[in-house]
C-alpha cells in the first residue's frame, strides 16, 4: 500500500498479511489492531504535512481525496482527522467538513494565556522537585542562548528557548501538564509561522535581550525553591512575550 509524503511522493507501508490476504488484488482484510495502526500512520502523515506547510491554514481536508491518495477507505482517514482535531490542527465545520485550523491574533493571545497558566503551574511544581543537575542543565541552555543573537541565528535561538521551557516543565514531574504542553509546543510555533509568515524570519525587536533578563529571574526563583515566585516569573515572561508578539505583528 502506498502512502504519500513530501509533495505527494509515494512511500510504501508494508502490511503483515495472511496467506489468504496476499491473494487479494485490491482488498486487505485488516484486523482491529492493524486498523488502529493505519489510522495512526495516516494521522502522522497529515500532521507532518500541516506542520511543514504543505497543507495551508484554512485548506479543506476532503476525506474522499485523502482516502484516494492514501489508497485506503475513508474510515481510517475520518478517524485520523478526528485525532488531529483533538490536537487543535483540524477543525470540523458543520455540514462542510474538516479544514486546517487558522489562527487569528485573538487565538494567539488565547493560546499564550493558556500556556502561561499551564507553564506557570509546571514551574510551581518544578521549584519543589527540581534537582541541582536539572538547574545546571537549564543554566547551560540559558548560557548558550545568551551567546546567540536571535536575528542571525533565529532557528537555533528558538530551539534553545523551547528547550529552556520544556526543561522546567519536565522538572515538574506532572505527566498531564507535560503531555498537554508538549502538544502546544509541537503545534503552536509552526502554525504561528504559517498564519503570520513575518514571524518566520523576523524576531520580535529586542525580545532576546528581555528573554535573558526574564529567564535569569526564573532560574533564580527555581534555585531558591520559591514555588510562588517561579510561577509568577514564568507567567509574566510568557504574557510579556505574547503582548510584544501581537504588537509586532500588528505593526507590520
Amino acid at each position: 500500500m502506498a502512502l504519500w509524503r513530501g509533495k505527494r511522493e509515494p512511500i510504501v507501508l508494508f502490511l503483515h498479511l495472511t496467506a489468504g490476504e496476499r491473494t487479494g488484488v485490491n482488498i486487505v482484510r485488516a484486523d482491529t489492531q492493524f486498523h488502529g495502526q493505519l489510522r495512526n500512520v495516516i494521522a502522522d502523515r497529515i500532521r507532518t504535512a500541516i506542520l511543514e506547510g504543505r497543507f495551508k491554514p484554512g485548506e479543506w481536508m476532503r476525506q474522499e481525496r485523502l482516502a484516494r491518495e492514501f489508497g485506503v477507505s475513508q474510515m481510517p482517514v475520518r478517524e485520523a482527522l478526528k485525532e488531529l482535531s483533538t490536537e487543535g490542527l483540524i477543525e470540523h465545520v458543520p455540514y462542510r467538513g474538516a479544514r486546517v485550523i487558522s489562527f487569528s491574533l485573538d487565538d494567539i493571545q488565547d493560546l499564550y494565556e493558556h500556556r502561561a497558566y499551564l507553564e506557570g503551574r509546571a514551574a510551581f511544581h518544578a521549584a519543589k522537585l527540581i534537582s541541582s543537575d536539572q538547574i545546571t542543565g537549564i543554566k547551560n541552555i540559558q548560557f548558550e542562548m545568551e551567546n546567540f543573537s536571535a536575528p542571525e541565528h533565529i532557528a537555533r535561538y528558538r530551539e534553545l528557548n523551547r528547550l529552556f521551557h520544556k526543561s522546567i516543565c519536565l522538572a515538574s514531574k506532572h505527566d498531564y501538564l507535560i503531555r498537554t504542553l508538549n502538544q502546544m509546543w509541537a503545534i503552536f510555533p509552526t502554525m504561528l509561522i504559517a498564519n503570520f509568515t513575518i514571524t518566520a524570519t523576523h524576531p520580535i525587536p529586542d525580545r532576546d535581550l528581555i528573554d535573558i533578563e526574564e529567564h535569569r529571574a526564573i532560574i533564580t526563583a527555581l534555585e531558591t525553591r520559591d514555588a510562588t515566585t517561579s510561577e509568577k516569573a514564568v507567567k509574566e515572561h510568557i504574557l510579556n512575550t505574547s503582548f510584544q508578539l501581537i504588537s509586532f505583528i500588528r505593526s507590520q
